[in-house]
């Protein structure tokens, strides 16, 4: 089954570049990583070579002992048995963190050999965090890719038209589709956005193997953690753990008794700090204000977390396939929990986007999401139905912040409306109305 990722343009805008360098592409395990290069060099050159890194002694004999990189690519020539020919092949390193020096090795290829287009891929983790090794700055482009959005769900489930007038706002055309929309974003929040889950869902309907998937990929994750000391391992398992409780509670700030009774800040930032390196949760800390730019006005001690895919804090939070499937109440379950997760993940992979809250002191008041834009600055309110109130977001624009003239968005099950201070977006174009923020 091909799937389309929007990634794809980066990589092509990437072989075209005039100022090309090695490649890096980031990611949490099982986003797509390996799929997406392979199909990449599959289409886009008259040949690949494709390294998988892990446990392979030719690949660790590679950098052994020096890094000449003429070297390297005749050996590589003579053990593939391939011409390695520039512009017109596609060196392909994956799980490159597994490979002592290879990482490094990038700075030569950019130095040595700029005309061979190479690309690696690895966990987020193991490439930047490689302990004795340098990391090439300055001599790599990096791009990070994330779980399958809404829009690569729609279009890997044949979507494309209904998607294509999601992106051009046609609301009265989309009115008709209402129910039809529901339900495939109803679908996504169980499914998620993990490829091989998404890939099985879509060609089995089967939603007991979508889910043992899903725990596979939980258990890989708790497995990596485990590579840690005990201690440390065991606070990154509790913290990992804690977040579907976290997302339940009505005020969705971090609580650390919520990990453990008398948990602290020092004893757990580390491994909250690993989750968010390893690109399994997302952290959006606290801001005092909505001038820009957010981050003068961020507080990192008050902050919420989320995980990486709507589909796995299905699994981790043990919701039923049915509840989640059939059920009137998913879009109210856990008091939103899974439709602002569902919207921070539409945002992330947004480039030129930047997530904060806003909570204002010895009040209750509180803004989901204050979304830094190229142009403006977007509060962001987050219903998980169709029966909507916005009395926070009201007063924090037209009289907390009266002077700003901010602009809001309701993200919710109600079909559009512009109400002047406010549009309210179906939570199915959430991100095709970012996307168009982030680039105007």
């Amino acid at each position: 089954m091909e799937m389309h990722r929007h990634i794809y343009d980066d990589l092509l805008a990437w072989k075209e570049s005039a100022d090309r360098k090695p490649l890096i592409l980031l990611g949490a395990r099982q986003v797509g990583k390996t799929y997406i290069l392979k199909k990449f060099g599959e289409k886009e050159y008259r040949n690949m070579v494709y390294i998988n890194c892990h446990h392979n002694p030719f690949a660790e004999s590679l950098f052994e002992r020096d890094f000449d990189i003429q070297r390297i690519i005749s050996s590589i020539s003579i053990y593939y048995k391939t011409t390695i020919t520039p512009g017109e092949t596609l060196l392909v390193f994956d799980e490159i963190q597994e490979v002592p020096n290879g990482v490094t090795s990038l700075k030569y290829f950019c130095e040595d050999a700029r005309d061979i287009h190479v690309a690696v891929a690895g966990s987020l983790l193991g490439i930047t965090l490689r302990h004795n090794e340098s990391y090439p700055v300055g001599k790599v482009n990096t791009l990070r890719m994330y779980p399958m959005t809404f829009s690569e769900f729609m279009l890997a489930s044949g979507e494309e038209p209904l998607l294509q007038a999601i992106e051009r706002g046609d609301w009265p055309l989309l009115e008709g589709f209402i129910p039809h929309l529901t339900d495939l974003l109803r679908q996504y929040y169980f499914v998620g956005g993990m490829p091989e889950v998404v890939v099985c869902y879509l060609t089995t309907k089967d939603v007991y193997k979508t889910r043992a998937i899903q725990q596979e990929i939980i258990d890989s994750y708790m497995n990596d953690m485990s590579k840690h000391t005990a201690t440390e391992a065991q606070r990154i398992h509790a913290v990992w753990r804690s977040v579907p409780s976290q997302l339940a509670k009505e005020n969705k700030k971090f609580v650390y008794k919520n990990i453990a009774p008398g948990a602290r800040a020092r004893e757990y930032g580390m491994a909250i700090q690993w989750l968010v390196d390893a690109g399994l949760i997302y952290k959006v800390e606290r801001t005092a204000s909505p001038a820009r730019p957010l981050k003068f006005y961020a507080d990192s001690s008050a902050f919420k977390i989320y995980m990486n895919d709507c589909g796995l804090l299905a699994a981790m939070s043990e919701t039923e396939p049915r509840e989640m499937l059939l059920g009137d109440n998913l879009f109210r379950e856990f008091k939103g929990a899974f439709t602002e997760n569902y919207v921070l993940q539409q945002l992330v992979p947004q480039r030129d986007l930047s997530v904060y809250y806003f909570s204002k002191e010895k009040s209750t008041q509180e803004i989901d999401f204050l979304v830094q834009t190229p142009r403006r600055i977007i509060p962001v309110e987050v219903k998980a139905e169709e029966n909507v109130k916005s009395k926070s977001l009201s007063f924090f624009i037209n009289a907390d912040h009266k002077q700003l003239l901010l602009l809001g968005v309701r993200c919710s099950m109600k079909s559009y409306t512009d109400q002047g201070w406010m549009e309210n977006i179906p939570l199915f174009a959430v991100e095709s109305f970012f996307s168009r923020q982030a680039h105007t």
